[in-house]
């Protein structure tokens, strides 16, 4: 079984690298079921609790992100995800049920055996939240377990002058996650980070 590696911000911690796969991984059963696509458009997405970093005391960093989603981006993501699974995961186990989606997954991430469980919860199509506690043996950046809890909700169209797939970071910066996925599947090339569209 491989490892799974995914381009972008060599910033993004392990919990993040847990949700990002899980999120994108909610896409296999989405897509297979008569289940609700995500509403296109401008979407918030936010950490929002992180047990761990609380009990040190240390202050929650800015994590609110967003994203311009259209079904093609949706339906790119779930080839990615699903060929990653296929390749790195030896489980990827989902159910549905209402509103309410449980995964537990297990996943090799950089030489770590990644194991995650999660729960999502869906509002229709325009808002969802998801709790993903994950281990990780041997410990992956110095982490052997991180709590993650997510929020997201779809605020409207998108801005003028953004693209489908278009992730704007914490920091400002914004990546389009299209082209991180043709880099990707084409050639691993590094993409940039470019300058946000202004209000």
């Amino acid at each position: 079984m491989s490892d799974v590696t995914f381009p972008g911000p060599r910033s993004l911690n392990p919990g993040l690298c847990a949700a990002a796969l899980l999120l994108a991984a909610v896409a296999l059963p989405a897509f297979a079921q008569d289940f609700p696509k995500l509403k296109p458009g401008l979407w918030e997405m936010e950490r929002v609790a992180d047990p761990a970093t609380a009990r040190n005391g240390r202050p929650m960093p800015s994590s609110r992100t967003t994203m311009c989603l259209d079904e093609s981006v949706q339906r790119q993501m779930f080839e990615m995800a699903s060929g990653a699974m296929k390749g790195a995961c030896s489980r990827h186990e989902f159910k549905l049920t209402g509103n309410r989606m449980t995964g537990d997954v297990v996943c090799n991430i950089g030489g770590s055996r990644m194991h995650s469980k999660s729960v999502m919860v869906l509002e229709g199509n325009h808002a969802y939240r998801t709790e993903i506690d994950t281990t990780y043996d041997p410990p992956l950046m110095g982490q052997s377990h991180t709590t993650t809890v997510m929020a997201a909700r779809n605020v409207g169209p998108c801005k003028p002058g953004q693209r489908a797939g278009d992730l704007v970071l914490p920091n400002g910066q914004t990546m389009n996650m299209r082209d991180v996925m043709n880099g990707a599947q084409s050639a691993h090339g590094t993409i940039a980070p470019r300058a946000s569209p202004k209000n």
